[in-house]
């Protein structure tokens, strides 16, 4: 068995240390350019049809986007409805942002990580 010395765990440590302080630096950034992707009304303008928390103007015609992880324990199923609502309910009224080149892929991505803060 290898064992580390105190140096090695030393070293260890502190660069996942490291790691983890940029990570929760890019994730608090992927969240921060979320919320300006759903609020901004050229791309995701969420608050057009939506209650959000710091919205202003919110739109009523769907439902409050709050407790999103509890509604949506997997990702990909909201960012699924973002892409193309239609897909599972033809009669939705929600546009295909993906489907329709409103939102790339990343966009989406982003905006689920914020949402996943509601």
């Amino acid at each position: 068995m290898y064992l580390l010395n105190k140096s090695m765990k030393m070293f260890i440590y502190l660069t996942l240390l490291v790691f983890l302080g940029i990570s929760s630096q890019v994730m608090a950034d992927a969240i921060k350019e979320g919320k300006t992707l759903t609020f901004e009304r050229k791309k995701g303008n969420c608050l057009a049809c939506h209650q959000i928390e710091d919205g202003e103007l919110a739109g009523t015609a769907g439902p409050p986007l709050i407790a999103m992880k509890a509604r949506f324990p997997d990702k990909k199923d909201i960012f699924d409805k973002i892409w193309d609502a239609t897909k599972n309910d033809p009669h939705s009224f929600m546009p295909p942002f993906g489907k329709h080149g409103i939102l790339t892929k990343d966009e989406i991505n982003l905006i689920v990580e914020y949402l996943y803060t509601l």
